[in-house]
């Protein structure tokens, strides 16, 4: 047995299936390249769904974060460290936002949203204890806890974990006058993707989040963007919601505010909403750590100073176009935004694609049995997308 199959064997002896992955073992990853433990290389065009936007092992984060590990790494929220208001201030900064409340996971930064809008529901709007209701759209991914998966509208994430956390309405997403509908006086606030990733990179119609913006508002309801996936560059803007230039009143952040090397999340937003907490309301032992924190700044740096927002806008248009290009019967629909694109076949076959691709030196991901979602770190060059777009059409042949 070679080293590959023997440790995809002790994954599955020892590891609980929560996963399916392609038979790829990864050992080393520089920028926009993955290599096994065979030595092959692959472009990688998943970037651990959005987390990698500056790239596999990006020297200035590695540095910043190998820096902080001589100092100090964790002082839990008991004591103040050097490194926590300074990243606060700088992503308030960067997000236009009053206050940032550190977490780990994007998960966890949902559940904190939830737990936000709720507390503004009761003390500010007045709903009454126990009956503040938010609203989610169909097809949403925000997590894997056992509230937000009571939401979800996907089987395999909800059954078989009930009951439902009570307090969540559903409404079709990309359907604004339904939202507003929908929307009654124990509402508190509504949370959405700007694009659904998971869901297979569904972008709603144009005017959806503005004429959800304006819904929110007249009604007095908060508004929350998951900006977990789509944020911090990977659509060809800093935020996901300035291509309609509406912004929440919160987001949740995540993945790339990582730099993919330590877990870095938070919730941004208003002082009328995040200063609701007080202390003992809401904490995490993790949550803005020093280390984080330099971490989450240099993050921050590397998507400024290397002009990534822009990078993702012009080199998605050109993936996006070359894609759009292709002609094959069962190909239904290419779309896209930035570097978050999606190749959606009309018929169960995006699994037996990506192994098409894996094998051909492309790494990607399919989503619901007809989408590969393709989404390359923000630092992938013109001639790497070019030669994943052949890839992908040489792929296209045994199909």
């Amino acid at each position: 047995m070679d080293r590959a199959n023997k440790l995809i064997g002790l994954e599955e002896r020892f590891g609980s299936h929560n996963y399916l992955p392609l038979p790829v073992v990864i050992s080393k990853g520089k920028g926009a390249y993955v290599w096994d433990v065979k030595g092959r290389r692959y472009v990688d065009m998943l970037s651990a769904y959005s987390a990698l936007n500056q790239g596999h092992n990006h020297p200035a984060i590695v540095a910043a974060m190998k820096r902080q590990l001589e100092r100090v790494a964790l002082t839990s929220r008991a004591f103040h460290n050097d490194r926590l208001g300074p990243f606060l201030e700088r992503l308030c900064g960067v997000c236009g936002m009053d206050r940032a409340l550190p977490m780990n996971s994007g998960a966890e930064a949902v559940e904190t949203a939830i737990k936000a809008m709720r507390l503004w529901g009761y003390t500010k709007k007045g709903v009454a204890a126990g009956r503040a209701e938010i609203i989610v759209a169909e097809g949403n991914f925000h997590g894997r806890t056992t509230t937000i998966v009571g939401f979800s509208s996907d089987p395999g994430s909800r059954e078989g974990f009930g009951p439902a956390t009570p307090g969540f309405k559903t409404v079709p997403y990309g359907d604004a006058s339904a939202l507003a509908a929908a929307i009654g006086p124990d509402t508190a606030g509504v949370l959405l993707e700007p694009i659904q990733g998971e869901a297979g990179v569904r972008i709603p119609p144009p005017g959806y989040l503005t004429a959800v913006s304006e819904a929110c508002r007249k009604a007095k309801v908060l508004l929350c963007f998951d900006e977990i996936q789509t944020g911090l560059g990977r659509t060809g803007r800093m935020f996901c919601w300035q291509h309609e230039g509406c912004k929440p009143d919160m987001m949740t952040l995540g993945k790339a505010l990582s730099g993919g090397l330590y877990p870095v999340s938070a919730l941004v937003g208003s002082d009328e909403v995040l200063g609701l907490f007080t202390p003992g309301t809401h904490g995490s032992t993790f949550g803005g750590n020093p280390l984080a924190c330099a971490v989450g700044t240099a993050a921050l740096d590397v998507i400024e100073d290397e002009r990534l927002v822009e990078r993702s806008a012009e080199l998605g248009v050109y993936f996006l176009e070359r894609l759009g290009g292709l002609r094959h019967p069962r190909i239904k629909e290419v779309r896209g935004l930035g570097l978050l694109c999606a190749l959606e076949f009309r018929e169960p076959i995006a699994k037996a694609f990506c192994k098409a691709l894996m094998a051909r030196g492309i790494l990607a991901k399919d989503t619901h049995g007809t989408t590969v979602r393709f989404a390359p770190p923000l630092v992938v060059t013109k001639l790497q997308l070019e030669q994943a777009f052949e890839t992908v059409r040489d792929a296209l042949k045994e199909f």
